[in-house]
């Protein structure tokens, strides 16, 4: 028995972790199906990004674990699993997602709030008097 290549996605406070198996193309998130998980069809198709520029959407099965962040975040966390356990499958696949910037970590989080505002970046009304 080969060994399932196991990957780390993340993206804002969301960890994915990845692994890839010879299959028919089904992506299971947190035990549920990703269509059931991600609602909205442009997360769906952000995911499938690697999958489909490799073009493997029809040749592996995917299972994830996902922890922390929002729907957006997770998508993007999986996103770069996804891409990364592609890698270590093959590294042939490796060029053209490097090329179009799925192996890199999206490097934008939270800012912070800061202290005598309101947020990060809103005040808290001006009064004059």
């Amino acid at each position: 028995m080969t060994p399932k290549p196991i990957s780390t996605g993340r993206r804002k406070r969301a960890i994915a972790k990845v692994i890839l198996r010879p299959g028919n193309g089904r992506i299971f998130v947190n035990g549920r199906t990703m269509e059931n998980y991600f609602p909205r069809l442009a997360l769906q198709v952000h995911i499938k990004e690697p999958l489909v520029l490799t073009q493997t959407l029809e040749k592996f099965d995917c299972t994830a674990r996902i922890i922390g962040g929002g729907l957006a975040g997770q998508a993007g966390a999986l996103r770069h699993g996804l891409a990364r356990a592609l890698c270590e499958q093959d590294q042939a696949m490796r060029p053209p997602l490097r090329k179009s910037g799925l192996l890199t970590r999206d490097p934008r989080k939270r800012e912070r709030k800061k202290y005598g505002q309101k947020g990060a970046r809103k005040r808290f009304q001006w009064t004059k008097r």
